[in-house]
């Protein structure tokens, strides 16, 4: 555990520190989320980088020997943001507008193992992830959202099993307050 707050500390402050000159983040988003429920509230720290909070839900398959199940499961997401391209956008006369960009950004979430809806339980009480993504976020002028992100990462769950996990976040929103 020692190991992971090591490097969770050390990746936000190689971007922090890296971080260029260049036309802002906005400081406050808040939008919701259609395709996976929930709500998202971005918080701008630098030109760079943001903070961003999702509560919502997540949803699983599962086809096996055994059957197959679904479920829709209540989770918590925070992502410590880097836009990288967004000086580069500009300067090409792209839309840059609420964070439109591509980042890279340290991303942990905790799920429960019970569903909202569905029949697929899991034994564990909770499950967690926590590691390195590549993104892109993108507002349309009606204030439609896409955020798509993929990466891999450490993760966890109550019976102190570790194992390697991917990361997969698929967004379709709208922007609700700046």
């Amino acid at each position: 555990m020692k190991y992971i707050l090591l490097l969770s500390f050390s990746f936000c402050t190689l971007f922090t520190l890296n971080a260029q000159q260049q036309n802002g983040v906005e400081k406050s988003l808040l939008s919701v989320n259609i395709l996976t429920p929930g709500l998202e509230y971005e918080l701008g720290l630098t030109n760079t980088t943001t903070l961003d909070f999702r509560i919502g839900t997540g949803f699983a398959y599962r086809k096996g020997f055994f059957g197959e199940g679904y479920g829709v499961y209540p989770i918590f997401n925070v992502q410590y943001r880097y836009y990288y391209n967004l000086k580069k956008r500009n300067d090409k006369g792209k839309n840059t507008t609420n964070n439109s960009a591509n980042y890279l950004a340290l991303s942990g979430a905790v799920q429960t193992g019970k569903p909202i809806i569905g029949n697929l339980e899991y034994y564990e009480d909770y499950f967690g992830v926590i590691g390195p993504v590549w993104g892109l976020q993108r507002y349309y002028k009606s204030g439609f959202k896409l955020d798509l992100n993929l990466g891999g990462g450490l993760g966890f769950d109550d019976y102190d099993k570790a194992y390697f996990s991917p990361i997969i976040g698929i967004r379709l929103g709208c922007l609700l307050f700046k």
